[in-house]
C-alpha cells in the first residue's frame, strides 16, 4: 500500500476518535471524508484488499435491513465481512466502513465487504467500489426533491452499471420498476420474486409505473403484496411477469412472524414483515449468484434481529413502545399495516421533519392511505416534528381525529403514563437517531428506578 492511503486511512481513523469524543456525531461519515480528502483513490485502494466478493445493495426501501442481513449470515458463516452498519451510504459512508474496519497499519482484513448504496450516489461509488455483485432491493418514489420519479432513479442505476458491466445484477421481478431498469443492463442477471400472497389484509396504497414499459397499455395484476409488487402482465402486448430464478413457497404467518420455504430450507424467521420475507430472500439470491457460503442458512435468519434500529421496541414505565421509521408512501403503507395488525388499543406518535436528510418535500403524505387506521383501534394520535401540522391536517382529511403536540418528548412521557399503555411510535430519518438515544434513556431511568 502506498503511503499516502496509509496516511488517509489513519487520518481518517484519528478523525472518527476525535469526533465521537467531542460529542459530534458517531463518524459514519467523516472518517470517509478526511480519508478521501487526503487520497481520492481511497476507496478502491481498500475495496482491492477484499479477499472474496463485494456485495452492493441499493434500491429505495430495505437497503440497511439486507446488508445487515447480508452481513450477519456471513460472519455466522466465519467469513470477515466489511459493511456500513450505520447506514451511512452516499461516498463518504462506503468509504468510513472500510476505515473502521482497517487496521492500525491500513491493512483490511476482510473476505466479504457489503456496502449499502445510495440510488443516485450509485454512479460515483461502483466505479471505486468494483462490486462483484449489485442487490437492487425495488424502486419507490423517495425524496421528491432530490431523486424526482423512478424513472431518473432507475436511469442512475442503470449508468452505474455500465460502470460495472462484469458485476452480476440482482432484482425484484415483482417489481416492474425493477423489471424495467435489469432490462436496460447489460450486466449477468438473477431475480427474486414471490408468487403467492403473503398478506391476504395488506393495504396496498399507491403504486408506481403501472403502465407496460413497452406498449404503455396499462398493466393487470394477478394480486398485487404491496405498492406495485405483484405479479403482473400486459393484457395487450403480452409483456409478463418472469419465474424469478430464486423464490419462497409455502408462506406462513404465525406467532408474530413469518416462516418459509427457500431453495428446499423450512426458514422460521423472525420477520414480522412481508417486506422483511423479500429481504431475506434478496439475501440468499445473492449469495447465491457470487458463490458465497449458505450453509447454516436458516439458523443464522431465525436468530436474526430485523429491528435494526429502524423497529425497535422498548419497554418505559410499564408501557410497550414499538418504534418504526418511515421515509416514502410505499413504507408508510407497511407501517399502518403492521400497526393494523395488532388488535390491542393502542396510542401513535407521528414524528415528520423536512430537513434535506428526509426530503424537503412532503407532499408525499397525500400519497399515504391513511384510512386504514380507522380499523387499528386507535385511542389517540399526536403529531409533532417540523410539519406535524402538515400532518395533522393531512389525518383531518381522513376524518381521523388528532392532536398537534409540542415535542416528542413530551408526547411520549404523557401516553406511557396515561395512554392505553401501547405506543406506537413514527419516524421519519431526521428523528430516528434522536429519538431512539431519547428511548434508550428513558427505558434505562426506568430500570434504574425499579431497581432502586
Amino acid at each position: 500500500m502506498r503511503l499516502r492511503s496509509r496516511v488517509a486511512i489513519w487520518c481518517g481513523k484519528l478523525a472518527c476518535t476525535m469526533s465521537r469524543r467531542l460529542g459530534k456525531g458517531s463518524g459514519s461519515s467523516l472518517p470517509g471524508r478526511v480519508a478521501r480528502k487526503i487520497d481520492p483513490e481511497i476507496l478502491s485502494v481498500m475495496s482491492g484488499m477484499v479477499r472474496e466478493k463485494i456485495i452492493a445493495v441499493t434500491g429505495t426501501n430495505g437497503k440497511t435491513t439486507t446488508t445487515s442481513l447480508m452481513a450477519h449470515v456471513l460472519t455466522q458463516s466465519g467469513k470477515r465481512v466489511v459493511w456500513n452498519r450505520m447506514g451511512a451510504n452516499l461516498m463518504d459512508g462506503a468509504i468510513t466502513s472500510f476505515v473502521q474496519a482497517a487496521g492500525k497499519s491500513g491493512r483490511l482484513d476482510a473476505d466479504y465487504a457489503c456496502i449499502e448504496v445510495d440510488e443516485m450516489a450509485s454512479v460515483r461509488v461502483f466505479p471505486l467500489l468494483k462490486p462483484d455483485c449489485v442487490l437492487v432491493t425495488n424502486i419507490f418514489r423517495d425524496q421528491l426533491d432530490r431523486t424526482c420519479e423512478v424513472d431518473i432513479t432507475c436511469g442512475q442505476i442503470q449508468k452505474a452499471m455500465q460502470t460495472v458491466p462484469e458485476a452480476k445484477l440482482i432484482t425484484n421481478c415483482d417489481d416492474i420498476c425493477s423489471y424495467t431498469l435489469a432490462a436496460g443492463c447489460r450486466n449477468p442477471k438473477l431475480t427474486f420474486g414471490i408468487g403467492e400472497r403473503i398478506a391476504d389484509d395488506m393495504p396496498v396504497g399507491t403504486g408506481e409505473s403501472v403502465f407496460c414499459p413497452s406498449c404503455g397499455c396499462r398493466l393487470e395484476y394477478d394480486f398485487v403484496h404491496y405498492g406495485q409488487l405483484g405479479v403482473y402482465h400486459c393484457p395487450d402486448c403480452g409483456l409478463a411477469r418472469p419465474e424469478p430464478d430464486m423464490t419462497v413457497t409455502d408462506v406462513v404467518f404465525g406467532d408474530g412472524a413469518y416462516s418459509f420455504t427457500l431453495d428446499g430450507r423450512r426458514i422460521e424467521s423472525g420477520a414480522q414483515a412481508p417486506y422483511n420475507v423479500y429481504n431475506t430472500l434478496s439475501v440468499y439470491t445473492a449469495l447465491y449468484a457470487v458463490g458465497g457460503p449458505r450453509e447454516g442458512f436458516e439458523q443464522a435468519i431465525g436468530a436474526f434481529d430485523y429491528g435494526n434500529n429502524r423497529e425497535c421496541a422498548y419497554q418505559i414505565g410499564g408501557a410497550h413502545v414499538q418504534l418504526y421509521l418511515t421515509k416514502n408512501p410505499v413504507g408508510f403503507q407497511q407501517k399502518i399495516f403492521l400497526i393494523r395488525r395488532d388488535p390491542a388499543p393502542k396510542d401513535i406518535i407521528i414524528q415528520i421533519n423536512d430537513t434535506v436528510l428526509d426530503g424537503e418535500d412532503v407532499s408525499w403524505l397525500w400519497d399515504v392511505d391513511f384510512s386504514y387506521l380507522h380499523e387499528a383501534g386507535v385511542a389517540s394520535i399526536v403529531t409533532v416534528g417540523t410539519r406535524g401540522a402538515d400532518m395533522e391536517v393531512r389525518l383531518k382529511y381522513e376524518d381521523i381525529a388528532s392532536r398537534l403536540g409540542r415535542g416528542i418528548r413530551e408526547a411520549v412521557e404523557e401516553l406511557t403514563k396515561r395512554g392505553s399503555r401501547n405506543l406506537y411510535i413514527i419516524t421519519n430519518y431526521s428523528g430516528l437517531y434522536p429519538t431512539i438515544k431519547m428511548l434508550d434513556d428513558m427505558q434505562a431511568a426506568g430500570k434504574e428506578g425499579i431497581s432502586q
